[in-house]
């Protein structure tokens, strides 16, 4: 067979630089789609004449046109890998095949490499959220690519997931785990339509990598390089610039650095300059994680046993992040003699939570309105306004912690109902008095954080309160910080 270059002319010789070294020794590698050929300074790659499903490469023209979409799309990242597309050609001159001619580059600068030889690897993932900020600015998109991130896309998208896994539910996966995948990823989605909404609105759907692996990512003197980006299906590469890049951190954390993890998305978000709740990147990294798993299912399919572990490995850490991305709406009510401020203070510092509090948004409303307010006609003001941030807050994504003494039985029904319709889990807190003896400000720290209102209630064991079963109650401890423990273990 001869070989010859369609499109445009393969350069010979290696660009100083780039790491790749001739005279390296041939090897050859094969992936799900791909065979690989390493020969000196350059790699080889010929898509597999077969059908899987989610692709179909039986036919010469579709290989042909998956070659070219590899090499258009990966120039994006990486122009000086890339070169081109060669026909592979018969005696006869007759072209048989097609192939992608790649730089070779150094194995031992993989960021997956380098994570495994121990490598400092914060610069080089620095420079990574760096170059994928810049691209996905420059990532095209259109009113037919932001459908891609609307909800019921999203719905789509892990709907055919589970469907395709269903066949391994038992042999490989456990139903309970993949159960528990589905609940809460629908219950996120079905309860976060305004934010992804403003996600669409504000042009954060791109068309973007579509498969961003540390294995994939090389560290180089003068930059990474960003190979291997996911061709063959658009509808698997379009979406949230939030999910493309949750895929480099879904692997990270596949690879036991959770903290490089959290360190790229911050960096990400610096670079970028856009805030977003972490619980969004939270459900894009779990789809990420469970259409992993999926690859995983289908390679135990073709005879790979070790793979059942890895399937089961990944799903756990969907179900692990979809648990992380939670939203919740949580009370935390009692006497203002009880230090419930300082509670609820601390706990929505602690979590990285929007604070709410009753007392704030009384005295709001009293300089917005000012004039005599009965007492009760000014407890339901308060209550629906803090309900109304409360609502604006989960469904863009926030859990949301409201301090305020929550004694009626219907302002507590009423937050209820706002968690039911935003799909948002409810917790209810109910602060004890301190122990005859202990003051509120040494067992909670009250006088630093307390915003309580100095509404008279009498003695704090008079305060009146509903019956209010659904709550748990939290009780001081010899610890000054034993109840704010408590309040954390609570909201898990």
């Amino acid at each position: 067979m001869r070989m010859a270059t369609t499109g445009m002319a393969v350069p010979v010789g290696a660009e100083p630089g780039l790491g790749a070294v001739p005279g390296l020794p041939a090897a050859l590698s094969e992936t799900l789609t791909s065979v690989l050929v390493f020969l000196g300074d350059r790699v080889y790659k010929i898509k597999k004449t077969a059908d899987l499903g989610f692709l179909d490469f039986r036919t010469r023209e579709a290989r042909l046109a998956a070659c070219q979409a590899e090499v258009n799309l990966n120039r994006r990242l990486a122009p000086d890998v890339y070169l081109g597309v060669a026909d592979i050609l018969g005696p006869d001159g007759n072209a048989l095949d097609h192939m992608v001619v790649m730089r070779r580059l150094p194995a031992e600068r993989r960021l997956s490499a380098l994570l495994i030889a121990g490598s400092d690897v914060s610069g080089p993932l620095r420079a990574v959220a760096r170059l994928l900020a810049d691209f996905h600015a420059r990532c095209a998109t259109s009113t037919q690519i932001t459908e891609a991130g609307s909800p019921a896309n999203l719905r789509w998208l892990w709907n055919e997931v589970l469907e395709s896994i269903e066949p391994f539910l038992g042999p490989v996966l456990d139903r309970t785990t993949v159960d528990a995948i589905r609940h809460l990823a629908s219950r996120y989605i079905d309860g976060r339509g305004p934010l992804l909404r403003e996600r669409q609105r504000d042009g954060r759907i791109r068309d973007g990598h579509g498969d961003l692996l540390a294995d994939d990512i090389y560290c180089l003197d003068d930059g990474p390089r960003i190979l291997d980006c996911l061709e063959f299906d658009q509808r698997l590469r379009i979406g949230d610039v939030l999910a493309d890049i949750a895929f480099l951190a879904m692997d990270l954390e596949r690879l036991g650095r959770a903290d490089l993890s959290r360190f790229l998305m911050d960096q990400y978000r610096a670079y970028t300059a856009v805030t977003h709740p972490l619980s969004l990147e939270n459900l894009y990294i779990a789809y990420r994680a469970f259409a992993m798993c999926r690859f995983a299912c289908t390679q135990y399919a073709q005879g790979a046993g070790a793979a059942a572990a890895e399937a089961r490995t990944l799903a756990s850490l969907a179900l692990a992040s979809l648990r992380r991305g939670r939203i919740r709406l949580v009370l935390v009510g009692g006497a203002a003699q009880t230090g419930r401020s300082a509670v609820a203070a601390r706990l929505a510092e602690a979590e990285g939570w929007t604070l709410l509090r009753d007392a704030s948004v009384e005295r709001e409303l009293a300089h917005l309105a000012p004039g005599d307010h009965s007492d009760e006609a000014m407890q339901d003001a308060v209550r629906d306004e803090l309900l109304r941030r409360a609502r604006t807050a989960v469904e863009r994504g926030e859990t949301v912690v409201i301090d305020a003494p929550w004694a009626r039985r219907h302002d507590r029904e009423q937050a209820a109902m706002l968690a039911r319709a935003a799909f948002t889990d409810l917790v209810q807190l109910r602060c004890a008095p301190p122990p005859p003896g202990m003051g509120p400000t040494a067992s909670t720290g009250a006088d630093a954080h307390s915003d309580d209102r100095s509404r008279p209630a009498g003695p704090e064991h008079t305060f009146h309160t509903d019956p209010w079963p659904e709550a748990k109650t939290l009780e001081h401890g010899p610890a000054p910080t034993d109840i704010h423990r408590a309040a954390r273990r609570a909201v898990r």
